[in-house]
């Protein structure tokens, strides 16, 4: 086996929290990366992938631990590692041309040199023609070629990609996906390997040779799963999807925890401090809705679902997070089924499925209980956002604070247990009793 580009030792990152405390992110990660590999990093929302990637870039410093490219640490951004993002990161006043000469500029190479390697990348990634053409020309796909080229045209040994297809549309996507894989096998790109972050179950089999599964909070490898499949690869094959099955059932797998009677193992919101996922009541009825009816009947195999759905993984995983935390459904194993509770709301009308969710919602979900139980022993019945945005913050980071609150403030205004302005930023509770 050829010696390793890029080895992250006993990595660990954390970040300070409101009370003075330490939130941690990353923990215990080790991985290597040689010659001719493309490594998935594959996990759900807040498993920490995207800040692995920036500190393997250098732009930030591990709170322990190492990461080592071709033997040396690396403390600052390093040469030879390039990163693709997932917002294309253009400067729009420059042109195609322009953009992506900027990466070679800094290495004070003849300017006869950037402009014959600057044209020579642009051709590679499929964009001659566009070389005058400003950033708010093009499409999405487009957009995102000419980083591809902005980072390919200094030649690294390692490409950083973070997310680099979740911000197009599905057909571009597929395109720019199919063209990139192409590159790679003729070995026309002028690097020696790659690593991605994904979402996309389907996407991390189609494009990787090794796959790390990630867990969340705080983000963990918990399992590397290696790809054997010849490129190009099938989606329809049996092995492909054997493979996408395998990676659900990883994905939902329980946690070891003591069991507890008639309480799901995982997900659950054992305090007032766990992050909820951020998706509506709507997105939750009709899910409960599709699990209830034919031909799934109240149980479903969850890529199956996300195919007819045309959901992503992770959209669907916060879905069924989501639901779990309520007790409206349970998922493990790669599949999601509704419980008695699920079955009782479908077959409701609005008002029964509003009595329902209430119930489910404060005797599951400690702080929809807690926000309810401030406002009712307020002789006004009013809370600032602050009061419970301070409490949450002292345990998690501002962004996962404000997505909970917009999370339990969307379920409580669907179950009518609290009302929120978002003016005044204001709790209130209108039926105290």
């Amino acid at each position: 086996m050829a010696p390793a580009l890029l080895d992250v030792h006993g990595l660990r990152q954390t970040f300070p929290r409101a009370d003075g405390g330490e939130l941690l992110v990353l923990d215990g990660i080790d991985l290597t990366l040689s010659p001719g590999q493309i490594v998935g990093l594959l996990g759900r929302t807040g498993s920490g992938k995207s800040t692995l990637l920036r500190l393997i870039a250098g732009l930030m410093e591990p709170s322990s631990g190492t990461v080592t490219y071709l033997g040396q640490p690396v403390n600052a951004p390093a040469p030879g590692i390039v990163m693709v993002f997932q917002s294309f990161a253009l400067f729009p006043w420059l042109t195609v041309l322009e953009n992506v000469q900027l990466g070679l500029e800094a290495l004070a190479l003849p300017e006869v040199e950037i402009r014959r390697r600057a044209l020579a990348a642009i051709d590679l990634i499929g964009l001659d023609g566009y070389e005058s053409a400003f950033p708010r020309e093009l499409s999405g796909g487009m957009r995102q070629r000419v980083g591809f080229a902005r980072a390919l045209v200094v030649h690294p040994n390692i490409l950083l990609m973070d997310e680099p297809f979740s911000a197009l549309d599905v057909l571009t996507a597929e395109t720019l996906r199919t063209d990139f894989l192409e590159l790679w096998g003729d070995g026309k790109l002028p690097i020696q390997a790659v690593l991605i972050v994904t979402h996309n179950i389907e996407e991390a089999v189609l494009m990787c040779d090794r796959i790390l599964l990630f867990s969340s909070n705080p983000g963990r490898i918990i399992r590397e799963i290696t790809i054997n499949l010849k490129h190009p690869r099938n989606r329809l094959d049996p092995a492909f999807r054997d493979l996408v099955e395998t990676i659900y059932v990883a994905m939902t797998a329980r946690a070891p925890t003591p069991p507890r009677i008639g309480i799901p193992a995982a997900p659950v919101a054992t305090s007032i401090d766990t992050i909820l996922p951020r998706v509506s009541a709507n997105l939750l009825s009709g899910l409960l809705e599709t699990l209830a009816g034919e031909p799934y009947n109240g149980k479903a195999d969850l890529p199956v679902l996300a195919d007819e759905l045309h959901m992503e993984a992770d959209e669907l995983f916060q879905v069924a997070d989501a639901l779990q935390m309520l007790r409206l459904a349970e998922s493990e194993g790669g599949d999601i089924k509704l419980t008695e509770s699920g079955r009782e709301f479908v077959d409701a009308a609005m008002d029964g499925r509003k009595n329902i969710f209430q119930r489910q919602l404060l005797s599951s979900v400690p702080l929809a209980a807690h926000i309810r139980r401030v406002l009712a022993e307020r002789n006004n019945h009013l809370a600032p956002k602050s009061r419970f945005f301070d409490e949450l913050e002292d345990h998690m980071s501002a962004e996962a604070a404000e997505e909970t609150l917009r999370s339990v403030i969307a379920w409580g205004r669907y179950a009518e247990s609290f009302a929120y302005d978002d003016d005044s930023q204001t709790f209130s509770l209108e039926n105290p009793t």
